[in-house]
């Protein structure tokens, strides 16, 4: 027996008793703001107007918004729209309408990616921000967070050649394109990581997610760090754990008028005094803000890993995944004052 309107209605009713945060984002969110610029993508690349009509640009779009917030596969995702009545209500769909399959949605992806459009579509919803009450404010904290990538079985040699910039000359074409030659292994608190760091600036009044940089794990931190200062904020200072403390940093944010809040560290032969461990304890206070943007990654999104290959792809994945939260996010605070 099919499912009549009201069955459907009766669900939808249950799920909104359940408080569906995917109802209040779809009605927080204007999504039509992108559709000039995803149309523009689409058609720039779309050589002839034969064949199937492509699915809505805005839908696909709102696709790869989910699919960044609970880190799902193209394969998983399709899944899960066809499964999950909250994922089809916040496309849209109805039970007999088609639904994207996972090359539809790698496709879409990598029309985004061929035409660098993942850092405008970014900026705008920036701008969107600043316009509607959420312009940065009281200064900026500057963070990073490994993003793990699928493990490569190589052998040392072919490590080192990769190391040198050079591809294994016995790769056939085949493997090639299953071997990220861009991640790179890194240690934090005694663990081996292997993939990419998302290196963010988040403002310490609302949280957002105004600048990223996405680069190797085996990056040092302080290596982007004059490159993620954000200009825009209202506040001139600038908080980051110790990892980004050099006498060349500081001098430097001095130059370009910042106030640095950079926490200390000690050494050996040098530990920490009194005032230096409570001015840390101060300045925690609020750097740690900027653990609510990579916990709430987490949470969602549960363990993050990189499903895709090459530092290109990683850009446009972690990108989505940065504004994906910041929708995420505005959501939240214009649903709730």
């Amino acid at each position: 027996m099919q499912p009549g309107f009201f069955d459907w209605q009766n669900r939808f009713e249950k799920l909104d008793k359940t408080k569906d945060p995917l109802l209040k984002l779809n009605s927080a969110v204007n999504w039509q703001m992108f559709r000039a610029e995803l149309e523009a993508v689409r058609d720039k690349q779309r050589k002839s107007t034969a064949g199937a009509k492509p699915y809505d640009a805005v839908l696909m779009f709102k696709i790869l918004i989910l699919q960044s917030l609970y880190n799902l596969s193209d394969e998983a995702m399709e899944y899960q729209i066809l499964d999950r009545m909250s994922f089809m209500r916040f496309l849209g769909l109805h039970a007999g309408d088609p639904v994207p399959d996972a090359k539809t949605i790698w496709l879409f992806r990598e029309q985004l990616k061929a035409a660098g459009r993942i850092e405008t579509l970014f900026k705008q919803f920036e701008d969107f921000l600043a316009d509607n009450g959420y312009a940065a404010k009281r200064g900026q904290i500057i963070d990073a967070s490994i993003v793990a990538a699928p493990r490569q079985r190589n052998s040392r040699e072919e490590n080192s050649q990769i190391k040198e910039g050079k591809t294994p000359e016995d790769w056939q074409e085949a493997k090639k394109r299953q071997k990220d030659v861009d991640a790179r292994w890194t240690k934090k608190n005694g663990k081996t990581y292997y993939g990419y760091k998302n290196h963010v600036t988040v403002d310490v009044k609302h949280k957002f997610v105004r600048g990223y940089a996405v680069t190797d794990a085996a990056v040092h931190d302080s290596q982007v760090f004059e490159d993620l200062l954000d200009e825009n904020n209202s506040s001139r200072d600038v908080y980051a754990d110790s990892a980004y403390r050099s006498e060349e940093s500081i001098q430097r944010l001095e130059e370009l008028g910042f106030r640095e809040h950079v926490q200390r560290k000690g050494c050996k032969n040098h530990k920490l005094t009194k005032w230096e461990q409570q001015g840390n304890r101060t300045r925690a206070k609020i750097r740690s803000r900027i653990e609510h943007v990579f916990g709430v990654q987490a949470m969602v999104a549960g363990n993050l890993i990189l499903r895709c290959i090459g530092m290109i792809r990683a850009r446009v994945k972690i990108g989505l995944r940065n504004l994906a939260y910041n929708i995420n996010r505005y959501g939240m605070l214009a649903t709730t004052g």
